[in-house]
């Protein structure tokens, strides 16, 4: 039950899992907005960002799932 116990460890009254759920769609925002601004030449950061930021939210993503998976099992 450590799994459970990371998962709902509470940071100003909420779960981290809750926090870690926020970061994740930020990211994911952040990620595709670098690729719309570039499309629109618009952009002023380097491509090469979008897909390091596509690793940090696929990692964020899995992380978030398996917290939340875990604490059923």
């Amino acid at each position: 039950m450590v799994l459970e116990q990371i998962t709902y460890y509470s940071i100003l009254g909420k779960p981290l899992i809750m926090y870690l759920g926020i970061i994740t769609l930020l990211s994911l925002l952040f990620t595709a907005s670098i690729s719309i601004m570039k499309r629109r030449g618009i952009g002023f950061i380097p491509i090469i960002w979008h897909f390091r930021m596509a690793r940090v939210t696929i990692a964020l993503a899995l992380i978030h799932g398996l917290l939340g998976l875990l604490i059923y099992f």
